[in-house]
């Protein structure tokens, strides 16, 4: 692990948070009478996880394209999921903005809005051999999907 700026966690950092900035302005109808129901133990867990990886993927240089090998897959596939991720964004722009629309699937992922960056970041630690940003990212899992499906759980009851 190398110390340095990292050009691609800015990237990935842009593209998690212009849709998330979007979206203010564009919640989900009765998003509040939900928000008030979330589990405070994962809202930590989601909240310290936000800010960890956000420091962590700018802090480390190993982030940053390399070599071009077989290991530069892992990139690929975050690429990959973060675009799948803006995807999904650009279907919830498009829709009705209700809650089901908000905690959707897209191509059989369950609440892809929270799992799809996660799992993005995820293999840009696996990339980047980071172990500080894997378990940042699994903490950050822990509460941003777990507050996602228990949302998802409460709209369809």
């Amino acid at each position: 692990m190398h110390f340095g700026f990292s050009y691609v966690g800015l990237i990935f950092l842009a593209m998690l948070m212009i849709p998330n900035w979007i979206w203010i302005k564009n919640q989900p109808k009765d998003y509040d009478k939900y928000v008030i129901n979330e589990n405070k133990f994962l809202l930590a867990f989601e909240r310290i996880g936000e800010v960890t990886v956000s420091a962590l993927c700018l802090i480390f240089s190993d982030f940053n394209i390399g070599v071009i090998s077989v290991w530069s897959i892992w990139l690929l596939a975050a690429v990959l999921l973060m675009t799948l991720y803006e995807i999904y964004w650009i279907r919830y722009f498009m829709s009705s903005k209700t809650m089901e629309d908000f905690y959707s699937s897209i191509i059989g992922i369950p609440v892809a809005g929270a799992t799809l960056p996660v799992a993005a970041f995820f293999l840009l630690a696996i990339y980047g051999k980071n172990i500080f940003l894997g378990i940042a990212v699994i903490i950050l899992g822990i509460g941003h999907i777990g507050i996602h499906l228990n949302h998802r759980k409460e709209i369809r009851q």
